[in-house]
């Protein structure tokens, strides 16, 4: 079992930068990889970025490709999201997610473990 709680969201204008936060409890933490999603009003959520176990891999939505950042700490069992040139239409209620995998992986269902969300919101 593993448990998630984002932090860091908050209201930024366009152009500006969040870094997103996302602490796992468990001793598992090293077994999973590790996600972000996000959510706008009235859309679907939709994938982010996702990193290995290691570190070693990592992949983006064309959408945040250049702009965003994700990386871990398993000594800290975090994982984080480094959102620079923030776009207005970045802001979603942003989910941190674990996957009982050892690749990386975009589609949603194999994620099994979900946190309760942070709002990002972007101004113009």
């Amino acid at each position: 079992q593993v448990q998630l709680v984002e932090s860091g969201g908050g209201l930024v204008q366009a152009g500006g930068s969040l870094r997103l936060s996302c602490a796992a409890s468990g001793r598992t933490f090293r077994s999973y990889t590790m996600g972000w999603f996000r959510q706008a009003p009235g859309k679907e959520r939709e994938f982010v970025a996702t990193i290995t176990w290691s570190g070693d891999s990592t992949n983006y939505a064309d959408s945040v490709k250049g702009r965003f950042t994700i990386s871990r700490d398993n000594t800290k069992t975090t994982v984080y999201l480094q959102m620079n040139s923030l776009k207005p239409e970045d802001t979603a209620v942003y989910y941190c997610a674990a996957a009982r995998t050892y690749s990386v992986t975009i589609k949603y269902a194999e994620y099994h473990y979900w946190g309760q969300g942070t709002q990002v919101t972007v101004s113009s």
